[in-house]
């Protein structure tokens, strides 16, 4: 019989909070996933979903609410002082949507600036960049500033940088967002090949074609639109919650019996009222019709009863209706 044999990343309930124009956001909620060495992680989500606050995550960029990351048996989220600079350093690398590069110094410059920080000889940073410039194709671009490359050659040299202390695990957000399908094509075919055994690669993106390269997909914002089943009865005594401001939900609710109060938690703790709801009237169609967190809390005002509908038998039951198509009968989240 043999013993348990751990992922080579593992995430566990991971959930981060922080304050946003003044009140309490939650990018990600009670995430958990498994990756292992030498696989093409994809995570895959819209706008606003969490992809880059997971990958700032896994990067020890971000320290999480709560939950845990786990990657070769270090424990991210509890590394302090020097030992999260020497994960920083040299466990991950990080490709940034953006580039990041630094405009006045050439692509080999732009690799050896890591190199150089970590007090590696001029010559050998100068070697190893050459070298890695080489990996990505751009040996002869090596003394071009960026203001004198393609957006795809940008990528390669951000690539480049990012592989500067041969990490085990490499982080790249929405490495494809800038590019054209022609530059998407190589920096894709780039990614796929850096996944190897001894490196694993996340790759964050909302693009699901990429997924046909992945050896593995998390989906953070779940497909709820097309979700079939009968409708849901709820039953909730007077202050039970619903849900909560950041939960993912795929039910649009009808008030049967009694009201159910909206509102919202500032950063500072305190609640505002949004809108009461009373019977004959539906909340919640927004998140599950746009695949966006609930923007507020939902909670019994006395008893009530509702009726859960999924977004297609929302439709079915009111015809014509859609996002904010009613304001009246709907609220804001």
């Amino acid at each position: 019989m043999t013993g348990h044999v751990r992922a080579e990343l593992e995430v566990r309930d991971l959930t981060v909070e922080f304050p946003s124009g003044g009140y309490v956001v939650r990018p990600l909620s009670g995430l958990s996933f498994n990756a292992d060495d030498g696989e093409l992680v994809v995570v895959l989500g819209p706008s606003g979903c969490g992809k880059t606050t997971l990958l700032s995550c896994l990067a020890g960029l971000l320290t999480p609410t709560s939950g845990s990351i786990s990657f070769r048996h270090n424990d991210v989220g509890n590394l302090t002082g020097p030992a999260l600079g020497e994960y920083r350093r040299y466990t991950v690398g990080v490709v940034f949507q953006a580039f990041n590069l630094i405009r006045s110094l050439s692509a080999r410059a732009n690799v050896m600036a890591p190199l150089r920080l970590a007090r590696l000889p001029y010559k050998a940073a100068a070697q190893r960049a050459d070298d890695l410039l080489e990996v990505v194709g751009l040996s002869d671009r090596a003394g071009h500033r960026p203001g004198q490359l393609s957006g795809g050659q940008q990528q390669r040299v951000a690539i480049a940088r990012a592989l500067a202390h041969d990490p085990p695990l490499v982080v790249a957000d929405e490495p494809t967002a800038h590019l054209d399908y022609i530059q998407v094509e190589g920096v894709l075919r780039l990614l796929r090949q850096l996944s190897v055994p001894g490196r694993m690669v996340l790759v964050s993106t909302h693009d699901d074609r990429i997924t046909n390269i992945a050896d593995r997909v998390i989906e953070l914002a779940p497909h709820f639109a097309a979700a079939d089943r009968a409708p849901e009865e709820v039953s909730l005594a007077d202050g039970e919650i619903l849900f909560e401001q950041g939960d993912r939900g795929d039910l649009v609710y009808l008030v049967n019996e009694g009201e159910v109060e909206i509102y919202r938690v500032r950063a500072d703790g305190a609640e505002e009222g949004l809108a009461v709801i009373g019977v004959g009237n539906y909340f919640g169609e927004l998140g599950p019709i746009l695949n966006l967190p609930r923007s507020a809390y939902a909670r019994a005002k006395g008893a009530c009863r509702l009726t859960g509908y999924t977004v297609r038998a929302f439709r079915q039951r009111f015809p014509g209706t859609g996002v904010a198509a009613n304001p009246a009968a709907g609220s804001p989240l």
